[in-house]
């Protein structure tokens, strides 16, 4: 046991807009991290995939760079505001370093991706919860990963509301 409380581990946990990965990460520092512990936290946020845009859009409207731009910008700065988010909730952590790496692309391709580009040890990411259709037509990103990430994946749900009920 002394062992695998000396080993330095990289943990993963992927961030998104919304709460379930927050969740997710504020799990992971309460069950996973130790103060005493010297393990790096990597903070991934995936920006979606960029769309490419021709001159035309499907109803024949044309895309001036203007809305590209800014496009593009909206979503640097949904970025911005997730590993910012992320980073406040690790702000009191003491002897663990906390990286972040945004990257863009398919979810699912993009976290498995950098399990094993960043010597990932783990892998901790929230579950959106989606029923079985929605999750037929989007797809399951934790579920992807489960099965094909180059580490082991704790897949983290968020316990369901109770606001309203006492």
């Amino acid at each position: 046991m002394a062992d695998a409380e000396a080993k330095e581990r990289r943990i993963l946990v992927a961030v998104d807009e919304g709460e379930e990965s927050m969740y997710a990460l504020s799990w992971c520092l309460k069950n996973l991290i130790c103060e005493s512990s010297k393990d790096t936290l990597i903070l991934l946020y995936v920006k979606p995939p960029r769309v490419v845009y021709t001159a035309l859009d499907g109803t024949g409207y044309m895309f001036s760079s203007d809305i590209i731009t800014t496009m593009e910008k909206y979503s640097n700065d949904v970025a911005g505001c997730v590993i910012e988010k992320a980073k406040t909730l690790c702000r009191d952590l003491q002897n663990v370093k906390v990286e972040t790496k945004v990257e863009h692309g398919d979810p699912r391709d993009v976290i498995c991706e950098m399990t094993g580009k960043l010597g990932a040890d783990m892998l901790v990411m929230g579950s959106h919860g989606y029923g079985l259709i929605k999750r037929a037509f989007l797809g399951s990103v934790s579920n992807h990963c489960a099965q094909n990430a180059s580490c082991p994946v704790l897949i983290v749900k968020r316990p369901k509301s109770t606001a309203g009920s006492n």
